[in-house]
């Protein structure tokens, strides 16, 4: 095995328990269950040897990996991990006019049309381009051997369609509710999940 990578989603924020759509263009900060959440986190892996960390740009990642963080474990921002930006929705509540838009547009990308996007935001296609960015830059640090990923859902979950090597139109197979865990082992420039959906810690 050449690297070892621990991809956790960002804890909970308020617009996520009150159903706001929260995108690449919002950025808030953690709830109280989100922080505990992270707390738990910490808590159950705070004794992994990581050498390095990586989030996204957006500041509840951050929060989420803090414990590592103020640790010492040395720390990179990467905007190819940032959330698929939701254009026009960012900020607007889940109402019965964002549950038919989002479900247009999850047919279409369930459809094979990965060039979908809101206006003002991204497709799928557009994420996948800036998420193969931070991988070869993650994977090209090969004295980082084991290395902790924060990022958000919909961005983790085409994420770990291409580390998959699946379709795009299977990213709703991977759960990802807030701090849940996927390992992932690369070997050989082959990439193997062999922890999915892990939240013991929340237990």
């Amino acid at each position: 095995m050449d690297k070892q990578i621990y991809i956790i989603r960002h804890g909970e924020t308020d617009l996520n328990k009150q159903g706001i759509v929260q995108g690449r263009g919002i950025d808030s900060d953690l709830n109280d269950t989100g922080s505990a959440q992270a707390a738990a986190f910490y808590a159950k892996y705070k004794d992994i040897s990581f050498d390095k960390v990586y989030t996204s740009k957006l500041v509840r990642t951050h929060q989420t990996v803090k414990g590592f963080i103020d640790g010492g474990i040395p720390w990179a921002q990467l905007a190819g991990l940032d959330e698929l930006a939701w254009g026009i929705w960012e900020g607007k509540p889940n109402d019965a006019s964002a549950i038919t838009a989002f479900k247009t547009i999850m047919d279409r990308w369930q459809s094979g049309d990965y060039d979908a996007f809101f206006e003002g935001g991204e497709s799928p296609n557009q994420v996948l381009s800036r998420l193969k960015e931070a991988v070869n830059i993650i994977t090209s640090k090969t004295d980082e051997k084991l290395v902790l990923v924060c990022m958000h859902g919909r961005a983790m979950r085409l994420l770990l369609c291409h580390l998959s090597n699946k379709p795009l139109s299977e990213m709703g197979d991977f759960p990802h509710l807030n701090t849940t865990l996927y390992k992932i082992n690369l070997t050989d420039g082959l990439f193997q999940i062999v922890e999915f959906n892990n939240t013991d810690h929340l237990k």
